[in-house]
């Protein structure tokens, strides 16, 4: 039997050296082929720019949250340092204005991608005024100060949603 395997092997392998000898080895790829790498080298190139834009585009926004947590403690030192209480109401509305500001000025130059968004952010408003009233009355209120914190996080949420370029490609 092994006899037969080598036999088998020899003739496997003279078979294979004379095919390889007949290949014609000038043969030219088609047109068809250039142009699929063509297509792929094109891609990547798209998504390497794709790929910057994005990362420029991050970098902007924590830039915007960088600025705003500054502004929020700089708010806290001056207060600190000129020996009044700091106010988290005021301190969480001047953070959320810094960010909703920085958020709106990195998208202002992109299409929103619905059209009935500035809608829905004066509800949201709304719900910021009536939470906000209710806080005269009780300014220590916890569940009230996070509800307000959760309008103001809706709020960013929805600029960014409207905004986001990953969603515009699908």
């Amino acid at each position: 039997m092994s006899n037969s395997n080598q036999s088998n092997d020899k003739n496997f392998d003279a078979f294979l050296t004379q095919s390889l000898g007949e290949l014609n080895h000038d043969i030219a790829p088609k047109a068809a082929l250039w142009r699929g790498i063509e297509r792929a080298i094109d891609g990547q190139k798209q998504q390497q720019t794709t790929t910057a834009h994005t990362a420029k585009q991050s970098k902007a926004k924590y830039l915007a949250v960088a600025a705003s947590v500054c502004a929020f403690a700089l708010l806290v030192n001056v207060s600190l340092k000129s020996g009044t209480q700091v106010d988290p109401i005021i301190a969480m509305t001047n953070l959320y204005e810094a960010e909703k500001s920085a958020l709106l000025v990195q998208y202002q130059t992109q299409p929103a991608l619905t059209e009935d968004w500035q809608v829905q952010l004066a509800e949201l408003e709304s719900a910021e005024a009536a939470i906000k009233a209710a806080l005269e009355n009780d300014s220590k209120n916890p569940t009230l100060l996070r509800m307000l914190s959760q309008v103001y996080q809706q709020q960013l949420d929805l600029i960014n949603r409207v905004h986001k370029p990953s969603l515009q490609h699908i």
